[in-house]
């Protein structure tokens, strides 16, 4: 059994496993220590689930946040890095909006959000796994989950410094509530490591990253993009609104569903209270920080409505992946 103080054993994670020519060139180098980087030519049919590109790009990213185990923090800002991970960046971005299409700026974005939220078409994973979901699914759920979760809520604070007014007090006040209101062991990212460790499944950082697949790692990997660059903070408003607004529902099946598989209050925790949580933060996020960017850059309705889009486009993707793996009997996970 698991417990969650493993998760100060290993700070910084180990570079996972490569998965083909870019993320083999990039640890190789990453290892060596600063100096000049070369790469292949991008060539993947599908940047948005590229096993390698997705996995170069998340190790890029990772350098941001807890770094990695034997790699020098003095690559976080290397020009040949970064220079490698603008190319990634600039596949990344084309796939998505090739994917999403063109859609004009609404005039009013509260309710094209409301809409967005409230009208999805595709399969409910939530619902999937509350209505026939196993125990084994729950825990190859959170497998998944843990490239977020674990970090949860560090990507969309890269907003803040970026925001101002009554924009920037909403997503303090939000991102307050994530990290527990500032009380140790509270903090979103801790309690689902309480999950993982009910589950049986070990909470330690990037310990199960070569399991996880490049669709998912993609889900995270918005969330980094769209942190990491100031042109695209009206994006970055627009995917946090609408994860507030779409969390409720499904939050509340998953603490249903893990009742029902005998897991303890500790082990549901996490999912309790973003059904809470979300109940206020989703009128908090449309009102006041939409609202408030809206009124503050009128000019950025466009970049809201494109980073709601892009989180609904690539959670569609890996809810049908995941569901079509299951209906097959087989793990959505990487072997």
């Amino acid at each position: 059994m698991y417990a969650v103080t493993d998760l100060a054993l290993a700070p910084q994670p180990a570079l996972p496993r490569p998965r083909g020519e870019l993320t083999a060139g990039l640890f190789a180098a990453l290892r060596r220590g600063p100096g000049p980087l070369a790469w292949p030519r991008l060539a993947c049919a599908d940047p948005l689930t590229d096993e390698d590109l997705q996995l170069a790009l998340y190790a890029c990213y990772e350098l941001h946040y807890r770094g990695w185990a034997d790699v020098d923090d003095a690559w976080e800002w290397h020009p040949s890095l970064l220079a490698f991970r603008a190319e990634l960046e600039v596949a990344f971005e084309q796939a998505l909006r090739d994917a999403i299409g063109f859609h004009p700026a609404p005039g009013d974005v509260a309710a094209s959000l409301w809409e967005m939220a409230t009208t999805g078409d595709g399969p409910s994973l939530s619902a999937f796994v509350a209505e026939e979901g196993s125990l084994e699914q729950v825990r190859e759920l959170a497998v998944h989950r843990s490239a977020y979760q674990l970090k949860e809520a560090d990507p969309h604070t890269w907003v803040i410094p970026r925001l101002s007014g009554r924009a920037k007090a909403t997503v303090v006040a939000i991102q307050h509530d994530e990290y527990g209101e500032g009380r140790l062991g509270a903090a979103h990212a801790e309690l689902f490591a309480q999950t993982m460790a009910a589950l049986g499944l070990d909470p330690t950082y990037g310990v199960y990253l070569d399991r996880i697949p490049g669709f998912t790692l993609a889900t995270t990997n918005l969330i980094s993009w769209l942190g990491l660059h100031r042109r695209l903070r009206g994006a970055l408003v627009g995917h946090l609104a609408l994860f507030e607004m779409t969390s409720v529902g499904p939050m509340g099946r998953y603490a249903a569903t893990l009742e029902r598989l005998g897991i303890g209050e500790e082990g549901r925790r996490f999912y309790d209270v973003h059904v809470e949580a979300d109940e206020i933060h989703q009128h908090l996020a449309v009102d006041h920080m939409v609202g408030g960017l809206q009124s503050d850059e009128h000019d950025l309705a466009a970049d809201v409505h494109f980073g709601a889009r892009a989180v609904s486009a690539l959670e569609a993707t890996f809810t049908a992946r995941v569901l079509a793996a299951w209906r097959q009997g087989v793990s959505s996970l990487l072997p």
